[in-house]
C-alpha cells in the first residue's frame, strides 16, 4: 500500500486488542479504537495514562507487544507501513530543533527526510505564521515561535493523518485561535487529527470525538455531549430575581424536579437531573419578568474526564 487512500471507506486508524508491557507495568492494556477520516479526535488522560506509547506505538515508533494497529489498512510495522507513514505527520511533546538553522533551513532538513517538495517550505512557513522569521536562527526563537515551526514540519508532505501531542504549549491565545483554524482547515479536506492536550476547556469544542485513558485502557469514548450523558452529571441553572419573588420561584422548581433550589446573591441556584431540564423551563415559563436572567451550565470536559477517570 503506497499511500493512505482519502476515498477509501477504511479507518483512518484502527486497532484491536492492542497493548505495551514494560515488564510487570502495562502502560497500554488492550485498546480497541477506531478512527475515522477527517475527524478531530481528541485522546485525553492523566500522566502516565498511556497516551504518548499508544502515539509511539501508532507511529510505528514503539512495538506493540499484542495487539494489531492499522494506519488506512496498513498494518503498521507490516510491509506497506514504509509507504504509508510517509503521508504522517507528528508533533511531540517536546519539540527538539537545531539552534544554528534558520527556520526555513529547519524545515528544509525535515522536507528531506521526509521526501517532501523543499519548494513548499516558505508556503508551510507562512500557514503557521512564520513567514518573518524564516531567515532567523533558531535559538531566536521564542517557546511558542519554537512551537509553531515543530508544528510546521508536521505539516510537510501534506500528511493525511495529524499526530499532535500538546501541540499548543506556549502559544498564546490568539496562535491557539490560528492553531485551531487550520486544523479546521485540514479538516475540510479529509485529513484526519489526534491530539492530545492537558488543557481540556481547549478541546472541549474543538474535537468531534475523544477517548478518556486511564491505567492504559479507554475508559470512555464519545463525543464531549454524549459523554455528559453517560456521566449522568446534573445540569447547573443561575437564576436572577428579586430576593422577595426567590420563595415562590423555588417553590415551582421544587414541584417540578423534587431538587430544593440554593439562595444566591443574585436569586437562586438549582442543580438537576438532564432529564429535568425541560420541566424547569416549563415551570419558569409562567413566571415571566419575575426572572430577570436565566443560565444553563451543562458538566464542563474537566468535570466529564474526572467523572470517568477517577
Amino acid at each position: 500500500m503506497a499511500s493512505i487512500s482519502p476515498v477509501s471507506n477504511v479507518a483512518a486508524v484502527s486497532l484491536r486488542g492492542v497493548a505495551k508491557h514494560y515488564g510487570a507495568l502495562h502502560a497500554v492494556d488492550g485498546v480497541d479504537l477506531d478512527i475515522a477520516r477527517g475527524e478531530i479526535f481528541g485522546l485525553i488522560g492523566h500522566n502516565g495514562a498511556g497516551k504518548s506509547t499508544l502515539f509511539k506505538m501508532m507511529l510505528g515508533l514503539v512495538p506493540a507487544t499484542a495487539g494489531e494497529i492499522r494506519l488506512g489498512g496498513a498494518q503498521v510495522g507490516g510491509r506497506g507501513f514504509r509507504a504509508a507513514r510517509r503521508h504522517l505527520g507528528y508533533l511531540p511533546e517536546n519539540v527538539v530543533l537545531y539552534d544554528n538553522l534558520s527556520g526555513i533551513e529547519t524545515l528544509r532538513f525535515f522536507a528531506r527526510l521526509k521526501g517532501a517538495p523543499a519548494g513548499r517550505c516558505q508556503g508551510v512557513l507562512d500557514r503557521v505564521g512564520l513567514a518573518h522569521a524564516g531567515q532567523r536562527p533558531v535559538r531566536e526563537y521564542s517557546k511558542g515561535m519554537r512551537q509553531r515551526l515543530g508544528f510546521a514540519q508536521a505539516l510537510l508532505g501534506a500528511p493525511q493523518v495529524l499526530f499532535l501531542d500538546e501541540p499548543t504549549n506556549g502559544l498564546d491565545p490568539q496562535a491557539i485561535r490560528d492553531f485551531y483554524a487550520t486544523l479546521r482547515g485540514l479538516q475540510a479536506q479529509g485529513v484526519t487529527v489526534i491530539i492530545t492536550s492537558h488543557i481540556l476547556a481547549e478541546l472541549q469544542e474543538r474535537v468531534d470525538r475523544l477517548a478518556i485513558l486511564s491505567a492504559g485502557k479507554v475508559q470512555a469514548l464519545g463525543s464531549v455531549q454524549a459523554l455528559r450523558e453517560q456521566t449522568q452529571m446534573p445540569l447547573r441553572f443561575e437564576l436572577q430575581l428579586d430576593a422577595a419573588d426567590a420563595p415562590a420561584v423555588a417553590q415551582a422548581l421544587h414541584q417540578a424536579t423534587g431538587t430544593v433550589a440554593e439562595h444566591s446573591a443574585t436569586g437562586l441556584r438549582l442543580s438537576c437531573l438532564r432529564e429535568h431540564k425541560m420541566a424547569v423551563l416549563a415551570a419558569l415559563a409562567p413566571l415571566g419578568a419575575r426572572v430577570r436572567d436565566l443560565q444553563m451550565h451543562e458538566p464542563s470536559l474537566e468535570d466529564v474526564f474526572f467523572g470517568f477517570a477517577d
